[in-house]
Order: structure tokens, then sequence, then C-alpha cells
């Protein structure tokens, strides 16, 4: 059976002899939401993840891969499974689901995702930023891509690439459910 991701990061993070203190000086990040990472599972956003990848000196993607590294990489759509879910509501629904598409590969640059997003409501849009760039395609619905300042609605077949660093946030546009491929890319 696989671990799930917080279990993933918990096991890094033993195997380093970091205590969560010692974690979360590192990454800046609450004692508190670290353990509601590890133990209950919950993610706010990728930027959080990747401050516990580069704490503890690992790639993102290492909290999703198995341990065969294929290439090339081939991802069935009916093979995919939703590994995270992110930006949780307070009242507990579900929020934007990832698929990730690169999992096998472990020697990625790029982490490629197939991502559900819910409508939500406004109030629970919170910008991140992290080094990096993304890249967005909408495949359905309407999509809110916050950037800076900035609001630009995509709608079907629509893309945006941009700078991570730049606070961001990416989220369902209207009632419909919307989904969208994302590829992010970290640099080492």
């Amino acid at each position: 059976m696989e671990r799930k991701v917080g279990a993933r990061i918990r096991a890094f993070r033993e195997k380093k002899e970091l205590s969560l203190a010692d974690l979360a000086e590192r990454t800046g990040l609450d004692p508190a939401f670290l353990t509601a990472v590890e133990e209950e599972d919950r993610y706010p956003s990728l930027g959080p993840l990747l401050k516990i990848a580069r704490a503890l000196g690992l790639r993102l993607g290492t909290f999703l891969d198995d341990q065969v590294s294929r290439d090339p990489l081939v991802v069935r759509r009916g093979e995919r499974r939703e590994e995270l879910t992110m930006h949780q509501s307070r009242d507990g629904k579900p929020g934007l689901r990832f698929h990730p598409l690169g999992k096998g590969k472990t020697d990625r640059h790029m982490e490629p995702f197939f991502i559900e997003l819910p409508p939500e409501d406004e109030s629970e849009h919170k910008l991140s930023s992290h080094e990096g760039e993304e890249f967005i395609v909408c495949v359905k619905g309407r999509v809110a891509v916050t950037y800076g300042p900035e609001k630009v609605v995509l709608e079907k077949g629509d893309s945006i690439y941009y700078n991570s660093v730049v606070p961001h946030c990416v989220a369902c546009e209207g009632d419909e459910p919307a989904a969208i491929y994302a590829v992010l890319y970290f640099p080492e």
C-alpha cells in the first residue's frame, strides 16, 4: 500500500534526523501547520510543499514518486489517480484535486499535473509564490488566474505561462467545475 504524502514527508524528515521544530525553522512554516501536513495529509498550496522539499534537500516530486523510473513515461487517462487535495476549505469541502502525470519518472525537472478545480467561495482564494515557472492550459470550464494585482480568466483552450515568484492563485471561475493541465518548473 502506498504511503500518503504526509507520511512520506515525515519519513524523509526523520531520516534526516530533524524535529518538527527544525523543519519549521528551515521552512519558516508554523509547526502546527507541519503537524497537520504530516498527520492529516492536508495541503494549502504548492508553495509550502516546495519549502518543505527544499528544506529536506529534495525535489517536490519526491513526495509523489514511485520507486520506478521509466523513460518514456506514459500515463493513460484511466490510470491517473488523485494523489493530493489542496486548498481545502475551512468547512472541509474538497479543494483542488491534483493528479500527478510525472510520477514514476524520478529524473524529471518539471512537475506535470492534471488538476480539477471545484467551484469555491472567493474568500478561500489565497495567493502563494515560489521559485520557478508555471504553464497552464484550461481544458474544462473557466479558470481565474490572479497574478499579482491582475486577474485573467481562461476558457477552454486558453493558456497562461508565468513566473511563479509573483504572488498568484489559480481557481475555478463561476459555478461549474473546471480542469487544467499544469506544468510547474522548480529550479534546483
